[in-house]
């Protein structure tokens, strides 16, 4: 017998380890983490969670105040990369599309939007969406995957940082609002989006205020509930329609929580210092536009604590759908106002660059050299 056919089998090798994701990690979490993993003292991990979601810093060289060993160790067992810039479009309105590629090569988008009060950042929560509305370009591609609290809050802090060089602030944090309106359903990924939320405002960290927070749903009632139970944010329901006969055609989601139930929902969601719903209504034209539409709509909310935004749709290739004219959205908009609904027409931003409100799509593979007009 050959010596080669006498040797027995080695033991099956483990793969390493994946690089710690830190992003994804609350103080809490991080402290336990440096001093299980590192051998730290819990005290390194609140540093290490300061360079991270205060200062944004985007290398563990920057962390001058953790020895050199500790950032060896912090190479060698963790990430905090976890997206990568893949294409920025401008718009003539000074809208930024950001489309940002993940660590497993899938593709999402945020939109940053500058005005004179304020910064908003729209961040996505999913790589595509699995609701499916029929007006939406991103629910054509279905659900790929939940993004992760780290790539959820990576978002905002990419921008930051984009902001601060583009713009000249010296602050590390020159984004003043954050909406959860980008691809994906956020209560189908609530977990996530809960611990995202935690560290977006944490004193330790960002300190976003719940007031600058605005998370939107096209209606999953029983996550309504939990989401009003669990955090403080602020809530926008995606209506888009009157009756359960038109919202089911639209939104698959209304077959099985109807406009009843949604409204059940928003009637019991926690209103904490006199603070109203927003109620997102995406007008189409000969759908949901009639003045009928519009008295419905005064007799669904008259007693609860909403402001409508009325969105003249942003037409998509292919989906079917028309938008109005502003002359049609402003008289929608006026018989919400006689109803004692206090409504406003959103004007769309990002349209040239496909980054406006059911627009966001990518198109992923290697021939995806521009975002495809594409929520």
């Amino acid at each position: 017998m050959s010596e080669t056919s006498q040797q027995t089998p080695s033991a099956t090798t483990t793969a390493p380890a994946p690089p710690a994701d830190l992003l994804s990690m609350t103080i809490e979490e991080l402290k336990a983490w440096v001093a299980e993993q590192l051998g730290e003292r819990p005290f390194r991990g609140a540093q290490l969670y300061t360079w991270l979601h205060q200062r944004g810093a985007e290398s563990f060289d920057e962390m001058t105040d953790l020895s050199k060993a500790m950032r060896q160790k912090l190479s060698e067992q963790a990430r905090i990369a976890p997206l990568s810039k893949d294409l920025e479009q401008r718009s003539v309105d000074g809208t930024i599309k950001y489309r940002w590629r993940t660590h497993d090569g899938r593709l999402i988008e945020s939109v940053y939007m500058p005005a004179e009060d304020r910064k908003t950042l729209c961040v996505s929560t999913q790589v595509g969406c699995a609701m499916a509305c029929a007006f939406c370009m991103t629910g054509t591609l279905g659900l790929k995957r939940n993004l992760t609290p780290g790539e959820i809050v990576a978002q905002v802090h990419a921008v930051n940082r984009e902001v601060r060089r583009n713009e000249g602030h010296e602050t590390f944090r020159p984004l003043t609002n954050l909406v959860f309106m980008g691809m994906g359903e956020p209560l189908h990924n609530f977990e996530n989006l809960k611990k995202s939320l935690a560290i977006l405002q944490s004193e330790e960290g960002p300190n976003f205020s719940h007031r600058h927070i605005t998370v939107s749903t096209v209606g999953l009632v029983p996550m309504i509930e939990r989401l009003g139970r669990e955090t403080d944010v602020k809530l926008a329901i995606s209506l888009n329609a009157s009756t359960d006969e038109q919202r089911s055609r639209m939104m698959p989601v209304n077959r099985k929580w109807n406009i009843a139930a949604l409204l059940d929902a928003c009637r019991t969601f926690p209103m904490r210092q006199g603070r109203r719903i927003t109620f997102e209504y995406v007008l189409l034209q000969g759908v949901n536009d009639a003045d009928e539409d519009a008295h419905r709509l005064v007799e669904l909310l008259k007693d609860i604590p909403a402001k409508v935004n009325l969105i003249p749709y942003n037409e998509n290739p292919g989906l079917g759908f028309r938008s109005v004219g502003e002359e049609r959205a402003e008289a929608f908009r006026d018989i919400l106002a006689e109803g004692h609904v206090a409504a406003f027409v959103r004007r769309n931003r990002g349209r040239d660059i496909a980054a406006a409100c059911g627009q966001l799509a990518n198109r992923e593979g290697p021939d995806a050299q521009q975002a495809a007009p594409g929520t």
